[in-house]
């Protein structure tokens, strides 16, 4: 620190502790014992442990990298995207779009891109959503779709249904009517 100390003078400028001898750190021309020293450095928000090293800064608090990672899995997120919840959780993408993307209302799956794909397309009908693959006529099994021909939802008392099936079970209601 280019100054001369007497051995009682050269204390740790918190807690006056003699440092002779000792490991110190200069900080602003001062003097500091390890305790004091660790003591200003900026910690962890996830362990509170002092960063020593790198500081990696996210959603404007400072982690260890060890400690960036995903609250559902685990996996270290430095250099890689990541998103956060309402709650200010961190999470990979993947497991962010598992847990918030909505559910199919037949195989209960979350409806999220196939693998290396951006995007994905969800039908919904009756306030549901559903895979495309599970949009299907609850009746005969027939693929829906309001891009095909004769291929649209039809529903009826909140079932899924073909116009053929519709119309079939129109005509059931109107018949057991009479």
């Amino acid at each position: 620190m280019d100054q001369v100390y007497h051995i009682r003078c050269f204390t740790c400028s918190v807690c006056n502790r003699q440092l002779s001898g000792l490991a110190f750190y200069a900080l602003a021309g001062r003097p500091y014992c390890e305790s004091d020293y660790l003591n200003t450095l900026e910690k962890c928000c996830v362990c509170n442990r002092p960063i020593l090293d790198r500081i990696l800064r996210a959603t404007g608090k400072p982690y260890h990298a060890e400690c960036f990672t995903c609250t559902v899995c685990g996996k270290g997120l430095e250099g890689i995207p990541f998103t956060v919840d309402n709650a200010n959780r961190i999470h990979c993408i993947e497991d962010f779009t598992k847990k918030f993307a909505p559910r199919c209302s037949v195989c209960h799956k979350p409806i999220v891109p196939e693998p290396n794909q951006p995007n994905t397309v969800r039908a919904v009908a009756l306030d549901r959503n559903f895979h495309v693959s599970c949009y299907k006529c609850e009746d005969c099994g027939l693929l829906l779709s309001s891009q095909a021909e004769g291929r649209g939802c039809y529903p009826l008392d909140d079932h899924i249904l073909c116009q053929n099936c519709n119309a079939r079970r129109v005509r059931q209601l109107t018949a057991s009517a009479c």
